[in-house]
């Protein structure tokens, strides 16, 4: 039998949460997740990261120039902010009430929601 692949991996953190960066240039910077590449692992987080992008002329924007914007970064080095404590803390999985799998704080051991 032919073994069966995860479509979609489970990963420690997802789009909306608020996360600090453990290493690279914005070390110690916290953010929100805007989005998530599942296949590349790797997040872009509100604000951090900023690379220079060269933009050339459109129609739409016909002056073209030079404009910032969020590079991706791998979620390797992502570390969860708890809502509730306000500090970065490691998460787990666990059956909750309704028998699915939910986010757990591992300081704390309280549901992380979202």
């Amino acid at each position: 039998m032919e073994r069966k692949k995860n479509k979609q991996p489970k990963l420690h953190i997802k789009r909306g949460d608020t996360v600090k960066v453990l290493s690279g240039d914005d070390k110690g910077k916290s953010g929100k997740i805007l989005s998530v590449d599942l296949e590349k692992r790797k997040a872009i987080v509100e604000g951090l990261n900023m690379v220079t992008k060269h933009v050339k002329p459109t129609a739409a924007n016909p002056q073209g120039g030079i404009e910032k914007k969020e590079a991706a970064i791998h979620i390797s080095n992502l570390m969860l902010i708890d809502p509730k404590t306000g500090e970065a803390t490691r998460t787990g999985r666990k059956l909750g009430e309704n028998g699915k799998l939910v986010r757990y704080s591992k300081k704390t051991g309280e549901v992380i929601n979202g």
